[in-house]
């Protein structure tokens, strides 16, 4: 290494965000974005690379995990990355985020049940908030009604809306269509169009998405008791209804835009769950059958 080290902060806006970032899908570079901006700046910035100790490290990612463990998981990841680059351009001795155990994530998937969606409806329909508030109660609306992720729809634009069908074109997995019901391709059509590319535009510059932060969920999901529902489990919702109506896995996956069928199984037991109580339902109605009949 030659010279003096730069802060991480020079570092990341003369070096990486061009070299690195900017290769990123814009859905990738917004959540990095986010990052840089609550954490990884405020924390590490202005250290120089050469300066960011694995003790300093650990301790803001201890201090993060007892708020918000997957979020100090991504924000490492992506301290992670800057370092190992940086010590790829001869700036960085080594990596100091190198070694620690990120948080464990055990899987959860969370359906809502009939009556919660219908407590969560009743929740949202009596919100009556403008400017935000009402872009939020909408998209909250398109969530259940689409599966989609809430990236797919803050940052949905106008060309990508094509009648019953939207068109994304940077999700998570890639291009991807989107096939709307008539409730939600009414959502959709109510929107103003106030020259913005964005159907839910930033308020404060049109030319911009409005920010993924839904500070409304938090509301509404107290108001209708289901305060332990992650945002995310609106999507799984979607999937398990969409089971539970007889729709055959490989059509959920595709609805979902699966990249791989095997993450399209979680909802099989759901289905299993439905054919057992059917099994039990005719095994009942065959057993009244037999007692009906007499013994000889």
């Amino acid at each position: 290494m030659s010279g003096e080290s730069p802060t991480l902060a020079a570092f990341v806006a003369r070096i990486w965000r061009s070299d690195c970032l900017a290769r990123c899908r814009p859905s990738t570079r917004q959540r990095v974005e986010s990052a840089l901006r609550t954490q990884i700046l405020p924390t590490f910035g202005a250290r120089r690379l050469d300066r960011i100790s694995p003790r300093a490290v650990l301790r803001w990612f201890d201090d993060y995990s007892q708020t918000a463990p997957a979020g100090a998981n991504r924000a490492l990841d992506v301290l992670h990355q800057i370092l190992n680059y940086a010590m790829d351009c001869d700036l960085a001795p080594r990596n100091a985020a190198t070694g620690i155990v990120r948080n464990h994530q055990p899987p959860r998937t969370r359906f809502l049940s009939r009556e919660e969606v219908r407590r969560l409806h009743a929740a949202i329909a009596a919100h009556r908030g403008r400017g935000p508030g009402r872009q939020q109660a909408e998209i909250l609306r398109l969530l259940l009604l689409t599966g989609c992720r809430r990236g797919e729809l803050t940052g949905l634009r106008w060309s990508e809306v094509d009648g019953d069908l939207l068109r994304l074109t940077d999700s998570k997995t890639g291009p991807r269509p989107v096939f709307l019901s008539s409730r939600a391709r009414a959502i959709i059509e109510r929107q103003p169009r106030n020259g913005s590319p964005y159907v839910f535009p930033s308020l404060r510059d049109p030319s911009k998405p409005r920010s993924a932060e839904l500070s409304l969920w938090r509301k509404v999901r107290r108001q209708a008791g289901i305060s332990d529902v992650r945002l995310h489990d609106l999507r799984h919702t979607f999937a398990s209804h969409a089971v539970r109506c007889g729709t055959p896995l490989p059509v959920v996956s595709r609805l979902l835009g699966h990249s791989q069928a095997r993450m399209t199984l979680r909802y099989a037991h759901v289905s299993d769950r439905d054919t057992e109580a059917a099994a039990e339902r005719v095994g009942q109605a065959v057993a009244g059958l037999l007692d009906s009949v007499r013994a000889p």
